[in-house]
């Protein structure tokens, strides 16, 4: 599962025999995929900091983060606002989607949410903000949340990558999702702080996902990743 949304280097005997379409099971381990990622990205902060500044340090963990995931829920928040803001009915919405070039739509979308993302973490390390601890509980925050857009939700496809998951998650692995990501959370950001971002986090990305059922007649693996990448942002920006 790692290998799968991360671009960090995994033993192949972890997933040898393993068939694809049982990825699904793996799902509870997202918050933890998270924690690492975002604590690799709270590492780099957290040294580059002294060096060369906070607004530098929070673009270069920014860009670290980008890069660990190959740029993969980015694309798929790219891909997703293209589709969504076309106007177009729903067919051709999914369409644009799968088109691998880039809209005016997904570029703003990109611009705005990697800048927000860099600007909301100068802020927080402004503030005194433990960024290890906030980065790492963000990342597993926005997967943690992204299984409200699994969970009695339907493929908006006949086939493709977000078929391994949508659908196909049971309501004890939603909550045992769900109850993870709350748990890193709450311990990374004692008191009611990481309690709180999650909760507002969650709140969002239900919202999130209701709307995008509404507009497309279910999930893609492009909305998944652009739910990710939003999750951690709202994470970040509810701990303001």
């Amino acid at each position: 599962m790692l290998a799968f949304i991360s671009r960090l280097p995994v033993p192949s005997r972890w997933s040898q025999g393993l068939d694809f379409e049982q990825y699904s099971r793996g799902i509870v381990m997202f918050p933890f995929i998270g924690l690492i990622l975002g604590g690799v990205s709270g590492l780099i902060f957290i040294l580059l900091q002294p060096w060369c500044g906070i607004p530098l340090a929070a673009l270069f963990c920014i860009l670290a983060l980008a890069l660990l995931t190959g740029g993969f829920h980015l694309d798929g928040l790219a891909d997703t606002c293209d589709g969504i803001f076309s106007a177009r009915r729903r067919e051709r919405m999914l369409e644009i989607m799968r088109d691998s070039r880039l809209g005016t739509h997904g570029g703003l979308a990109l611009i705005f949410v990697l800048l927000a993302k860099i600007l909301v973490v100068s802020e927080l390390a402004l503030r005194g903000t433990p960024m290890l601890a906030a980065l790492a509980a963000a990342c597993a925050a926005g997967r943690g949340s992204a299984v409200l857009l699994m969970y009695r939700h339907r493929y908006a496809r006949e086939e493709g990558l977000g078929n391994v998951f949508i659908g196909k998650v049971s309501g004890r692995q939603t909550c045992i999702t769900l109850v993870l990501a709350v748990i890193v959370a709450t311990v990374l950001l004692p008191g009611m702080q990481g309690l709180a971002a999650m909760v507002v986090t969650c709140a969002a990305i239900f919202i999130l996902g209701q709307l995008l059922k509404r507009t497309l007649g279910g999930q893609t693996g492009d909305t998944l990743g652009a739910a990710i990448e939003l999750g951690e942002l709202i994470f970040l920006l509810a701990l303001l």
